[in-house]
């Protein structure tokens, strides 16, 4: 069975930078199709990035330039680094595999 663990959420200052980790187990081979969302208090869930196939990466444009996901395959870990803050980006952040949710991490962007 997938697992997914998100962690690395925290209260930060706008124009800081944070970095999500999302945690696999259960056999994932490959991050090929791993979601990243969020969604806001009273707001709809937005997709926030998309890794496709190989360097095929999809950004949501209010995020685009200032988001980026990497991963670590040893550690079967997916990175979300985010920088240049903004209160807008204040949510819980989701990662998602083909259905699999993992709990979800506060990031709360706020002076």
């Amino acid at each position: 069975q997938v697992r997914l663990v998100e962690s690395g959420g925290g209260l930060v200052q706008p124009g800081g930078s944070l970095r999500l980790s999302c945690a696999t187990s259960g056999g994932i081979v490959s991050f090929n199709g791993m979601r990243w969302w969020r969604q806001a208090p009273g707001k709809q869930r937005e997709l926030v990035a998309v890794r496709l196939r190989g360097d095929d990466i999809t950004y949501a444009d209010s995020v685009k330039g200032r988001f980026i996901i990497s991963e670590d395959n040893a550690e079967k870990t997916m990175y979300l680094q985010m920088t240049s803050l903004k209160p807008d980006d204040t949510a819980v952040y989701y990662c998602e595999y083909y259905g699999w949710w993992g709990q979800g991490t506060q990031v709360t962007v706020s002076s």
